[in-house]
């Protein structure tokens, strides 16, 4: 099922899930009041669609306004729970009451399902599970489940300015989502996955346990590490293991255009940058942008302006990324590994590495690091595909691709790619159940801006559009594959009411998961063989 019907799917289901909703609500509150340790505290953290406060509460960690729409599917009850007790609680009474569930943390699901379904569900919102215990001295930290990255990397700033997390780039990504689909930032090449320095978690399972490492067993503690926490229970926090940085690091930016041989610079790319030293990592970005009037920002493509006659389009190569050293020494490391860049020194910036994380989230090397505590961010409507590249796409396809980006307007898609190589190749693609490593020479990232509407023309075209830039780089992939974190309802969905078979969900699993999926399906059928925890790309248990 692709995007288009399954969110026509969500608009039919409006209706019946209105119908249920009024008398299927009553009854889970009441039986949170009733089963909860302190009915009190609980009934302060429900929030029903009757709660003035209830619309500000959902919308608050939507990051893909596709999903901000009145045709998207609300949840019966909005719980934010402070206790522990009180997420246990929110699993009995909704299986109690067969009432589905979302848990969202930083709410950056690409295809909104933290935070809804067809069917009548409760989110279970953990944004106020967001304390952060850093040990400098052990170089560790104990991170709850709905902290953003902003959060840790201030926490962990505020201790020690040659300690770092291995995470992502943007700030206001949760926590949970990030080390679940493996979770890739800029100190990937030195030391990994987000998900490969991950010590220990607590988790609350489908019976209402509280598990660690230990009493859950290696088997679901690998699971949880890129292989989507959300099929296997409530993470309520992790244990995560710290890095060395030095106290000062290189930020860097190269812009160059088509006209400026970004093709050649390109085709170089893909063979230099996943080879460099495990200490510089290199990224491209690429963007539509005119050539004849300012490039502004555009919400959506209401916001446009129309195009005239005069107006004309080239393609901007943004090649960006960080050193763990000093400048000058990065400098002359390009001089020798990739001369016809033509990096200098005005290129880069030597900045701290709590610094490093403000750049890279769009705020200034002077501001202060406070503004990575802020948990809301520029948001768009959207539809992103990922894939892996194992083979240096030729030049004459590069120009292929160029023409496809250059049917849309500037600021509305770009492309980013992100190189691998380094410790990425050197972990067992079975360590977590994220297995794109050896071989793998970078990843791509399309993304086209919608008018968040289904029944549009414009979003239609853009699903095309984005569909088909999909399949004309796939003989460059691996087998198609994809990354979980920017997650695919293109590639298949379960069935929404009764099981999925192994075939059905390997239509996708196997593109995210490659034969780690196989192992994901076993540990589901142990700990969850009911399937409680689930969504339209959960992992499934076996059938018997």
């Amino acid at each position: 099922m692709n995007t288009s019907s399954f969110l026509q799917l969500l608009f039919l289901t409006i209706s019946l899930a209105s119908v249920l909703s009024s008398d299927s609500h009553q009854h889970f509150i009441h039986c949170l009041t009733r089963f909860s340790p302190n009915p009190n505290s609980i009934s302060q953290v429900i929030y029903t669609p009757q709660n003035l406060s209830y619309d500000s509460v959902l919308k608050f960690s939507i990051h893909n306004l596709r999903f901000a729409s009145s045709a998207t599917p609300k949840p019966l009850v909005i719980v934010t729970p402070r206790q522990e007790s009180q997420v246990q609680t929110v699993i009995y009474c909704a299986k109690k009451h067969d009432i589905r569930m979302r848990i969202r943390g930083g709410g950056h699901d690409y295809e909104g399902l933290s935070y809804a379904t067809k069917a009548p569900f409760v989110l279970l919102d953990m944004k106020y599970f967001s304390a952060v215990s850093v040990d400098h001295l052990a170089a560790t930290a104990w991170v709850q489940s709905g902290a953003t990255l902003g959060e840790l990397y201030y926490s962990i700033a505020q201790k020690s300015d040659t300690l770092a997390f291995p995470g992502g780039i943007w700030c206001t990504v949760g926590v949970t989502g990030l080390i679940s689909g493996g979770g890739y930032g800029t100190l990937r090449r030195k030391y990994g996955l987000a998900a490969d320095n991950v010590m220990d978690a607590r988790l609350i399972d489908a019976n209402g346990r509280i598990l660690d490492r230990k009493s859950m067993g290696e088997d679901l503690f690998w699971a949880i590490r890129g292989g989507g926490a959300s099929s296997f229970g409530v993470i309520l926090s992790w244990k995560v293991k710290l890095v060395k940085v030095p106290r000062i690091v290189t930020g860097f930016r190269v812009y160059r255009t088509l006209e400026q041989n970004g093709t050649e610079l390109v085709h170089k790319w893909q063979t230099i940058a996943p080879r460099l030293p495990k200490e510089a990592e290199l990224r491209l970005l690429i963007n539509v942008i005119w050539t004849n009037k300012t490039n502004g920002q555009i919400k959506t493509p209401q916001d446009a302006e129309p195009i005239s006659g005069a107006d004309e389009k080239t393609l901007r190569f943004e090649f960006v990324g960080s050193f763990l050293g000093p400048a000058e020494e990065f400098v002359l490391l390009m001089k020798e590994k990739f001369p016809e860049l033509g990096v200098v020194k005005e290129d880069c910036l030597e900045v701290t590495y709590i610094q490093m994380a403000l750049i890279f989230s769009l705020f200034k090397a002077q501001d202060s690091p406070t503004l990575l505590l802020n948990r809301t961010s520029y948001t768009i409507p959207f539809k992103a595909k990922s894939s892996f590249v194992n083979k240096p796409i030729p030049i004459e396809r590069l120009e292929g691709i160029w023409k496809h980006l250059l049917k849309q307007r500037p600021t509305m898609t770009n492309l980013m790619l992100t190189s691998y190589g380094g410790r990425m190749e050197e972990i067992s693609e079975s360590a977590i159940p994220f297995p794109h490593r050896a071989g793998t020479l970078y990843m791509m990232y399309m993304r086209v801006t919608t008018m968040g509407q289904s029944t549009n023309p414009a979003d239609a075209n853009a699903m095309e559009w984005i569909r088909s830039l999909y399949e004309y780089v796939a003989p460059f992939t691996a087998n198609q594959s994809a990354y979980l974190n920017y997650n695919d309802l293109d590639l298949g969905v379960n069935n929404e009411y009764g099981p999925t078979s192994y075939e059905q969900a390997s239509a996708w699993g196997k593109k995210y998961f490659k034969k780690n999926f196989d192992r994901l399906v076993r540990v589901k059928s142990v700990v969850d063989p009911s399937n409680f925890f689930r969504h339209e790309q959960s992992i499934p248990p076996a059938r018997p």
